[in-house]
């Protein structure tokens, strides 16, 4: 079984049961067992900063799926709960992204591991941290803790719902 980390979010409706109901299906998919989940912080929009603010999480998996299929779930289940992409950056209701999977560096088309935005991003690094806080980033070796120290401001994050699944 690999080892995946997968950011989640999303900025319309009801952001907090969509990132629920995200994981609900992630942790029904075959070959997929979410071990544990970060809990849900608020966070400014990123790119487009004309639009409502995000809830953002991360869950940490075990998966007998290789990255490009696992990618095609994530992509499956954005879709069932009615994602439509119109925008790079713009609103959405549900986000799903892999961060890292068990070490490995992969550069595909529309498959970058690890994610290419993960040392800059204030609502993947808190919730990672949480799962992962001693945790380096494969390519670099920097810390995650030290990337979000160096990160400017706090990128408007602020806890919205504990989990407790993995998380103390």
């Amino acid at each position: 079984m690999a080892l995946a980390y997968i950011g989640f979010g999303g900025n319309i409706g009801d952001k907090v049961g969509a990132c629920d109901e995200a994981l609900r299906r992630l942790g029904a998919t075959p070959g997929v067992r979410v071990a544990a989940v970060s809990d849900l912080y608020r966070s400014d929009p990123m790119g487009i900063l004309d639009q409502d603010w995000f809830v953002n999480g991360v869950a940490r998996l075990e998966t007998d799926r290789a990255p490009r299929d696992l990618l095609d779930c994530l992509i499956d289940i954005e879709a069932r709960m009615g994602r439509v992409r119109r925008v790079k950056n713009g609103p959405r209701i549900i986000d799903l992204d892999i961060l890292l999977y068990d070490g490995q560096r992969i550069a595909e088309a529309n498959l970058t591991v690890p994610h290419p935005g993960i040392l800059a991003r204030h609502f993947v690094l808190v919730p990672l941290l949480q799962l992962l806080p001693d945790g380096r980033h494969p390519d670099t070796g920097e810390s995650f803790a030290a990337a979000l120290a160096r990160l400017p401001g706090d990128g408007g994050i602020a806890v919205v719902e504990r989990h407790t699944l993995g998380v103390g």
